[in-house]
């Protein structure tokens, strides 16, 4: 579903009441040249357990990786591992990052249905066949 009105008000409430699977889209991040070579894709959804770096944004952390520890879709925010800010009273707090600023450089495999017919598991399937044949000869 488009959105096809101009007045900023009723973008911004779309903005904000999208249906959680056009939601998603939102999350999308690059990957870096080994993936996209091995998988044969430009970008996938960032989801929990993936490790990334930081693009773009505050300079302290750009070019630092972490693995996301949470996915915040309603402020369309994602939480990394290990970058976190000092609170005036003390307590650590993670900065939240846009995903577009982000750069998967490793893939969390648990989920299998995420990469289930791309190419990344063929070459693995391909790669075990080949080495069982080099075994057994």
């Amino acid at each position: 579903m488009e959105l096809k009105s101009s007045k900023p008000k009723k973008q911004r409430k779309w903005h904000y009441t999208k249906p959680l699977h056009l939601q998603q889209k939102e999350f999308g991040m690059h990957l870096s040249k080994d993936l996209k070579a091995s998988i044969g894709k430009r970008s996938l959804d960032g989801r929990k357990g993936d490790t990334v770096q930081l693009m773009r944004g505050n300079e302290k952390f750009v070019g630092k990786q972490g693995k996301i520890t949470a996915i915040l879709r309603q402020k369309r925010q994602v939480l990394i591992e290990g970058m976190t800010r000092k609170r005036l009273d003390g307590t650590e707090i993670q900065i939240p990052f846009k995903a577009s600023n982000l750069m998967i450089v490793n893939i969390d495999d648990k989920d299998s249905r995420r990469l289930k017919g791309k190419k990344i598991a063929k070459i693995e399937v391909k790669e075990e066949k080949k080495k069982v044949k080099e075994d057994g000869k």
